[in-house]
């Protein structure tokens, strides 16, 4: 049971009578029998509370906010009293209308207005009888109703049953005045002086913590016994958790008293070992301060260890706060605040080490060189934020090992793909059981300095899910102008990171966020040339797998050629991951061969390769001839670096459809459309009878239908192509090409252009078809990549077929 209480209407508070408040009335059997002979009116202005439901014959006290509710209860004041209560259906509707209050409710008689300081009206009303509303009349100023009379139904008098449940009513409602410290022992006086059974139960029906829908529910029973039950049992629920809530109270009492005992025991103990000369908590604490002592941090860093340390000494060891302060303080002590690794300015040994390890690569080599150029001129220089992207496989990851070599750096690597809680960078909160810093400050602790060279792999493979966006938190640490307070939860205060190198490494641009895109510096790492494969095999590859299999260069030499008929037969990549397995392979196979004695070619020969390896397995980008019209060489760029691709058209009788195969996107299906229509547009230039085009349908089909292909750069291929087919001449030998066309006749540039002159030569082609505007691209690529190579730049698509399209029909030509 609950104090009497006043009802907000508009703001759902209750306010608790204060000491002076007027006892409640207690209604009496000629109280009763009176309202029961009482008529009810046929209208009523009708009062919504929000949350609360009135019975018959308690008096309540209710607070009136709303302008229509002030107005019903002057102007019923004023008259004859009288008033209609009914509970909302739903407390949250300002304005309730009569689908939004419950038919049932119960005629009232205002007792007293008061006006509040507050500008709110509070009125004390009686329930008299039971009401249900007929019909709604108006709405405005405030509803009114007409009503209908709900008869009680009571039982029998001298009922045996009816006078236990009254019985244990009365018993229960005594108990939960005993119980609850809320309501006061002067409530049990008015439980023992109701006369009057059906007020009784009111009486308890309202002062209970129900909601407003069992309440209602109550009201709208019209058998008097067995509302009398349904009161009873819930009268029993809210017993049964008094008991409950008493008997935890209790308990935490209890085990707050021991808590203090173990804490005077506790404090004895101390006395104790410190009297027998053992050690205790102070002493792990002096050695703390001790071990601060000696670092090099700010004035705000020692202030703030000096805080948490005091928190630590008020600690009881006991509690489990204690060890987790104690991991804080020690994690604080063990990060390398302000402590430096000397950076090594010897720009000639940097270039050496860089070059040893990696064959190429050199524009990442320069802008190392150029790093430590700057930095020895000035020593406080932010360190760059590099970002090396490129196919796998061309040494991205190994290059930050060889640059922290070069500086003199530390070396850390932290592999980033597929993490996808934001926790991973920033740390948990350490008010989290099992909370621990982000892998980002754990790596510095790790290191030991603040300067390392930092190795961030495979930034494109951050992962987004419900627990945070990792690739948002990664904004800050690689920001040079925020990254000197990057904040940890763990940590619970800025640690600078402009003193790290960090060098992030992605195979693609694609799937990094721009705003993390923008804040690093983007260096392409390209594919390696046939040439350099092999170079690299010689010098790297072949005396690691000697040395991993326990040989020597004595136990297997292999040969220039050899090594170009692996990388040429046996791997189709921009890196030498395949090439490393390849070697490796051969190796293995002399090592079996060494273990059983068994004689083989110390000089490997060409077949030993062939019986090795297997058949060569990648010899399918090779150039095919031009002997068949509408058959054109395209270079295209992919993931794992540059390859060629054909673009085969054929005609066939029928009323002029273009269809197009080989697995192809919206945008490469777009250029051959846009190639299409401008062939038909410009029929009379390229001498093509324009009725082909409606007596024969095309065929564009792009081999290898198990491999998406999408972009712009097939543009003048598929051109090239079409005009091949319809003019049944034939395309350049050995020539290939990369453009992007419009409807206006014009030839865009596109990008890999490097990628795409490796494929070209790999493929044994001599000449390459490119925009004026990729000429840039060309200059910026080394001379020995262009070693017998022509490249033609044009700017209209008229004069690609110029170039790409000779005078001389193919074998068999069709007759259009």
């Amino acid at each position: 049971m609950a104090k009497s209480k006043y009802i907000n209407l508009d703001s759902l508070s209750f306010s608790d009578f204060d000491e002076n408040s007027e006892l409640i009335p207690l209604m009496t059997t000629e109280d009763e029998k009176e309202i029961n002979d009482e008529m009810l009116p046929e209208t009523l202005p009708i009062l919504p509370l929000r949350n609360t439901v009135l019975f018959p014959g308690v008096v309540i006290p209710i607070t009136a906010g709303r302008d229509k509710s002030i107005k019903l209860i002057n102007d019923a004041n004023k008259g004859s009293k009288v008033i209609g209560v009914v509970s909302q259906k739903d407390e949250v509707i300002e304005d309730p209308t009569a689908r939004d209050i419950h038919p049932t409710g119960t005629v009232a008689r205002i007792l007293k207005v008061l006006k509040m300081p507050d500008g709110n009206t509070t009125v004390i009303i009686q329930g008299k009888k039971r009401f249900k509303v007929a019909q709604v009349i108006t709405e405005e100023p405030y509803m009114n109703a007409t009503i209908r009379e709900v008869p009680e139904t009571k039982p029998a008098a001298n009922t045996k049953e009816f006078a236990a449940v009254i019985e244990s009513i009365k018993d229960l409602a005594l108990k939960i005045i005993k119980e609850s410290p809320n309501i006061p022992s002067e409530a049990s006086f008015a439980i023992k002086n109701i006369e009057s059974n059906s007020f009784l139960v009111n009486f308890v029906s309202s002062n209970m913590n129900l909601s407003v829908k069992d309440k209602q529910k109550l009201l709208e029973t019209n058998d008097l016994e067995e509302r009398a039950l349904a009161t009873l049992k819930h009268m029993s629920i809210e017993v049964q958790k008094l008991e409950l809530k008493n008997d935890i109270q209790s308990k935490v009492h209890s085990d707050l008293n021991q808590q203090q005992r173990e804490y005077f025991l506790h404090q004895q103990l101390k006395t104790i070992q410190e009297e027998l000369g053992g050690g205790s908590n102070e002493e792990e604490i002096e050695a703390m301060r001790e071990r601060a002592s000696l670092k090099v941090w700010d004035e705000k860093v020692a202030k703030h260890f000096e805080k948490e340390i005091a928190k630590l000494q008020r600690l009881n060891p006991q509690v489990a706060e204690f060890s987790i302060q104690r991991n804080y303080l020690e994690l604080f002590l063990d990060l390398p605040w302000n402590e430096f690794s000397q950076d090594k300015f010897d720009l000639n040994r940097a270039k050496k080490i860089l070059d040893r390890d990696h064959h190429g690569l050199d524009d990442v080599k320069r802008r190392i060189i150029e790093y430590l150029a700057v930095l020895k001129l000035r020593n406080d220089m932010k360190s760059p934020i590099l970002c090396l992207y490129g196919p796998p496989g061309v040494g991205k990851t190994s290059l930050g090992k060889s640059i922290a070599e070069a500086l003199g750096r530390e070396y850390i690597r932290m592999s980033l793909g597929g993490l996808r809680d934001e926790a991973e960078i920033r740390g948990h909160r350490k008010t989290y059981i099992g909370a621990m810093p982000g892998r980002i400050v754990q790596n510095i602790k790790k290191a030991g300095t603040s300067n390392p060279v930092f190795v961030l792999d495979e930034i494109d493979k951050l992962s987004i899910s419900h627990q945070g966006d990792p690739s948002s938190a990664m904004l800050e640490v690689l920001d040079p102008e925020q990254n000197s307070e990057f904040y940890d939860n763990f940590l619970e205060m800025g640690y600078d990171l402009s003193k790290v190198m960090f060098i992030a490494t992605a195979n693609s641009l694609s799937s990094i966020q721009p705003a993390l895109l923008d804040r690093m510096e983007i260096i392409n790492v390209t594919g390696y040339t046939i040439e350099e494969k092999v170079i690299i095999a010689k010098k790297h590859l072949l005396p690691k797998q000697l040395k991993e299999h326990g040989l020597t260069a004595k136990n297997l030499k292999i040969g220039k050629p050899q090594l170009e008929k692996i990388v040429e037969g046996y791997t189709r990549e921009s890196g030498v991951r395949g090439l490393e397995k390849q070697i490796a392979k051969m190796v293995r196979y002399a090592a079996k061969n060494i273990a059983m004695e068994e004689p083989y070619n110390i000089k490997v020969t060409n077949d030993d390769v062939v019986e090795i390896l297997g058949s060569p397995k990648l010899e399918r980008d090779k150039y095919e001839n031009n002997n068949v019209a509408g058959v054109v060489t395209g270079l295209a760029w992919t993931r794992v670096g540059g390859d060629i691709l054909f673009i085969e058209s054929i005609l066939s009788k029928g009323k002029g459809t273009l269809s197009i195969t080989g697995n192809l996107g919206k945008v490469m299906k777009e250029s051959a459309t846009i190639a299409m229509e401008y062939i038909k547009a410009n029929a009379a230039k390229f001498e093509i009878n324009p009725e082909v085009f409606d007596n024969y349908n095309v065929h564009i089909h792009v081999p290898e239908g198990a491999t998406p292909k999408d972009g712009p750069s097939a543009g003048i291929t598929m051109l090239t192509s079409l005009v091949s087919l319809y003019t049944q001449r034939k395309v350049k030998r050995s020539i290939a090409m990369t453009g992007e066309i419009t409807l206006r006749g014009k030839v865009l540039p596109v990008g890999g252009i490097k990628e795409k002159i490796l494929a070209a030569k790999r493929a044994r082609i001599k000449e390459i078809l490119l925009c004026e505007d990729n000429k840039r691209d060309i200059d910026q690529i080394k001379a020995e990549y262009l070693e017998g190579l022509t490249f033609h730049f044009v700017k209209e698509m008229s004069e690609v077929i110029d170039i790409a399209i000779t005078d001389q029909k193919v074998k068999n030509a069709k007759k259009l």
